[in-house]
């Protein structure tokens, strides 16, 4: 599995009467090893294109290649052990089981897989120290701060080392230190195994440090693709944080 690819993407959605246009004829190439952000102001189709990515939803037409699977062509069981054993997702709503502890919610994950006991508690160990949270095994989420819970989603996605990582705003509300700890994890595993990601990010200083693109979309159309090198600074006014 190498390049992540999408086609003449279009998706629309009706409220009532009304169609909306989520996905415009979207297409974009990502390379293997590859740290995109995604940017765009609410409504603009980020959302959706992630979604259709990460092969949760799936668009009125066009095509995505994930390596050298079409998605649109898998069935719903091939789908789900892709999204198993190769593509995480960080979501904004953290989507982690409540009556799960910190360690319970990363082996969960591991344990679909098959992954043995013994390993599990090991991987779930170095998982957790690396996004900040060594120590907090055994808290659930409500016992958690929303930081702390984002910190956790995260190493949930990372333990089982996607192709693609696909994440949607996961530093809001944690700390800058964690922040810069998290960004350097994610910018090694894209240089020395090869992982893909694509995250939807606001702050500039995290954006020119670790990613090497950027992305605009705006009314269900990509409408730039500099590279970080080259961001103009009419982009970092309008969509990026300081």
């Amino acid at each position: 599995m190498s390049d992540i690819a999408c086609r003449n993407l279009c998706k629309t959605f009706h409220q009532g009467e009304e169609v909306i246009t989520a996905l415009d004829h979207v297409s974009l190439d990502m390379a293997e090893g590859s740290f995109a952000c995604l940017s765009g102001p609410s409504g603009s189709g980020k959302t959706t294109l992630l979604n259709a990515l990460g092969g949760l939803d799936t668009p009125d037409s066009g095509e995505i290649t994930v390596g050298d699977q079409r998605l649109d062509q898998l069935s719903r069981g091939e789908l789900a052990d892709l999204r198993l054993n190769h593509i995480g997702f960080v979501f904004q709503a953290y989507n982690l089981i409540p009556v799960l502890s910190a360690q319970e919610n990363i082996e969960f994950i591991m344990q679909v897989q098959g992954v043995p006991a013994q390993q599990r508690r090991k991987l779930v160990a170095d998982i957790l120290a690396e996004v900040g949270l060594a120590g907090m095994e055994g808290r659930r989420p409500a016992e958690m701060s929303g930081g702390q819970q984002q910190q956790l989603a995260i190493g949930r996605a990372l333990v089982t080392r996607p192709k693609l990582l696909i994440l949607d705003e996961p530093t809001e509300g944690i700390q800058p230190n964690i922040i810069q700890r998290i960004g350097e994890v994610l910018s090694q595993l894209c240089k020395e195994q090869g992982m893909t990601i694509l995250i939807v990010e606001q702050y500039l200083d995290f954006v020119k440090e670790f990613c090497d693109r950027f992305v605009l979309m705006n009314r269900g159309r990509v409408v730039a693709t500099d590279e970080i090198g080259e961001l103009r600074e009419e982009l970092i006014e309008e969509f990026l944080h300081v």
